[in-house]
């Protein structure tokens, strides 16, 4: 597709304000807090993507949570004189992996940010033009 990227488009059925789930653990509260407002200004967040949402803030949760543990046990383990990789590091591995994933799909990275959104305005660009 060449030719000017289309302008973002919000939808109607946004979202204009969401509490913190009262379920969350301190690390994705302070997530959410911090990224719901950015969220809510766009006005792209419908309830379809409040799971996406809360997994995101759960694994960043996970992620800062491991990063604790690890600065306080460090990376590597001496388990009865054999040096083992801590099981945090593979936690916060597959939650940096998660978080990665769901940051893109809400939007919350540069790339994700840059690309066009889908939008409903009736052209149609797969029609052919003679």
């Amino acid at each position: 597709m060449r030719g000017v990227k289309p302008a973002i488009s919000t939808d109607p059925d946004a979202l204009d304000s969401l509490p913190v789930p009262d379920w969350f653990a301190p690390d994705a509260s302070a997530e959410w807090s911090r990224i719901m407002p950015i969220l809510l200004e766009r006005r792209i967040l419908t309830d379809a993507d409040l799971g996406s949402l809360e997994s995101y803030c759960v694994a960043t949760g996970t992620i800062r949570e491991m990063e604790r543990l690890l600065q306080a046990d460090g990376h590597i383990l001496n388990v009865e004189g054999t040096l083992k990789k801590h099981p945090a590091v593979s936690v916060q591995s597959d939650a940096m992996t998660r978080a990665r994933l769901l940051a893109s799909e809400l939007g919350l990275t540069p790339v994700s940010r840059s690309r066009p959104s889908v939008r409903d305005d009736g052209d149609d660009d797969d029609e052919l033009i003679t």
